[in-house]
């Protein structure tokens, strides 16, 4: 084993590898005790846990909406659809007021909820874990629905939304799923 350092890791050319992997896009939401809306759009969700059924989501340090997703006790995520790139493109830019002219509904935990979502998970902050220049959101699944189970979702592939039409199913094995981890 060398006591060499590692070799320097350029961002930029990790950035671009990291965007080889295709990502889902959903927006996170949440309404905090003075009624303020909070909003935003990540590639950073996963699945931890089914018992207890435990997801995740990731927030920038620097986000000037960290402190707000900090003290947020619930929280929504919605899995956009592939016609929602507007939406998408709305709650990931920096703005006054992401929600005006949108009517959003409001669910169980008092999170919005994004219209036309294909999937919405509401949750209860559970943990919230440093992750470098991250902060890793853990929440416990308290309801689930897929108003849209049918319809393709947004997906994110080197730095561009992409199209799933022209998609053709690849047979996976019934047992491949546990043999893989998920």
């Amino acid at each position: 084993m060398s006591d060499d350092a590692p070799p320097a890791i350029d961002p930029k050319a990790l950035r671009r590898a990291l965007g080889d992997f295709v990502t889902g896009v959903c927006v996170i939401t949440a309404a905090l005790p003075d009624g303020t809306r909070l909003g935003m759009t990540v590639n950073s969700f996963a699945s931890v846990s089914l018992d207890p059924p435990l997801v995740l989501f990731s927030v920038a340090n620097a986000a000037s909406g960290i402190d707000g997703w900090r003290a947020a006790t619930h929280y929504a995520i919605n899995v956009l659809a592939d016609n929602q790139s507007a939406i998408s493109n709305r709650f990931a830019r920096a703005m006054t007021d992401k929600w005006e002219g949108l009517a959003p509904e409001t669910g169980l935990t008092g999170a919005p909820l994004i219209q036309g979502a294909v999937a919405h998970f509401e949750c209860a902050a559970e943990h919230q874990v440093p992750g470098g220049d991250h902060t890793i959101f853990i929440g416990r699944v308290l309801a689930f629905e897929r108003p849209r189970p049918n319809a393709d979702p947004l997906v994110f592939h080197q730095g561009r939304y992409r199209d799933l039409t022209h998609q053709h199913d690849i047979a996976v094995p019934a047992d491949a799923l546990w043999l893989l981890g998920w």
